[in-house]
């Protein structure tokens, strides 16, 4: 199983503060909804054990799961879309109980350090950061779950977290990539077993 845990901090708790026609003034929502299609969708498919947890405002967490996904499109208004039926059905999710959105996403209350400890118990976490090692000397964990952040920095008590909480550190390479391009990169990692296998 992949994971990938983004940081969304901007991004709105309540499903009418989502316009499908402004999804970058909605947070940079925009970007969020390009992290889940690049998690989950191959051209013309969808990975096998891959889901996308999306952390929004440290309150709540959005999740897609490949394998259970039904009638999701790559494009960022259906994305988008279906992040603002999750929003809708907030009322649904109780203590840290999902609330079932349609297949393959749920809602949690759940904020980052609620949400890394929940999916720490599957995966190594691996913090993917422009200081970390480079991916070409590292090996590919079994079960790996990357944290990433949105368009901004990790803030300093989420980088403490983050310390405290990853087994490992990685960079995708010696630029700042956006954070759906960084999720392209490290699948081509895993996909290559390091980049050792075509």
């Amino acid at each position: 199983m992949r994971q990938f845990v983004v940081v969304g901090h901007d991004a709105p708790t309540t499903p009418d503060s989502i316009s499908l026609d402004d999804l970058p003034g909605a947070g940079r929502l925009d970007l969020l909804c390009r992290c889940v299609a690049t998690g989950v969708f191959l051209s013309h498919g969808i990975r096998d054990a891959v889901r996308v947890h999306l952390v929004i405002s440290d309150e709540l967490t959005v999740s897609f799961d490949a394998d259970s996904l039904r009638h999701l499109h790559p494009d960022e208004r259906n994305v988008a879309a279906r992040i603002r039926d999750a929003l809708d059905a907030r009322a649904d999710a109780i203590g840290h109980m999902p609330a079932d959105v349609s297949p393959g996403v749920e809602l949690r209350r759940m904020g980052l350090d609620a949400t890394l400890e929940r999916v720490a118990a599957d995966g190594t976490i691996v913090q993917l950061h422009e200081a970390g090692e480079p991916l070409r000397d590292a090996a590919p964990p079994d079960d790996p779950v990357f944290v990433l952040s949105d368009h901004n920095d990790f803030t300093d008590a989420e980088t403490e977290l983050l310390a405290a909480e990853s087994d490992r550190r990685v960079r995708v390479g010696p630029k700042r990539l956006h954070a759906d391009h960084t999720i392209s990169v490290a699948h081509n990692w895993l996909d290559t077993d390091g980049y050792t296998r075509y």
